[in-house]
């Protein structure tokens, strides 16, 4: 049986900590760690990070998560796909995203893209995300993904999965 699966860009399907991490060497002559991150959210492991995401082109140029576009074309295959995304509180990235979508995942159509302001108006029967605020609201089976900011969430009723890898084998067989 077809489910709905929503699936977040950043941070599951966009690798925004490789970009955030060579941001942040360019910005400082200084390459950050995991370990110098784990367990803080974005803004707070990286100053300048608000200011990054305001800008145009931040969302257009961030590096493809591996294995997302195999392991995403396969679940599209078998299920009912849905990208959900919070977009609105930075004005650029709407357009930034959906042109990413678009190049790296040209298997998505329009149709099944959602660039809100609040994940909880969507509804699905499973849900894979990296941050809490998105998970904790859901009401189905959630897979939440290993991120630095939530590597230290040891008591969640949020599966952990850490790779896409890990998600096909959970999600297809």
């Amino acid at each position: 049986m077809k489910k709905t699966i929503l699936v977040d860009m950043d941070g599951v399907l966009s690798d925004v900590y490789a970009w955030l991490f060579d941001m942040h060497q360019r910005q400082t002559g200084h390459r950050l760690t995991i370990d110098d991150v784990a367990g803080k959210l974005e803004g707070e492991a990286f100053p300048e990070q608000l200011k990054l995401v305001a800008e145009p082109g931040f969302f257009r140029n961030l590096p493809v998560m591996q294995g997302s576009r195999e392991g995403l074309r396969k679940l599209n295959d078998r299920h009912k796909v849905v990208i959900v995304s919070l977009a609105t509180e930075f004005p650029y990235s709407l357009t930034d995203k959906q042109l990413w979508l678009n190049e790296n995942f040209p298997f998505i159509s329009w149709r099944q893209v959602v660039l809100c302001g609040d994940k909880q108006l969507v509804k699905a029967e499973i849900m894979i995300d990296d941050h809490l605020k998105n998970l904790d609201n859901f009401q189905g089976e959630t897979l939440m993904f290993s991120q630095p900011h939530n590597l230290l969430i040891k008591n969640s009723r949020h599966r952990r999965v850490e790779s896409w890898e890990e998600i096909e084998k959970l999600l297809l067989f």
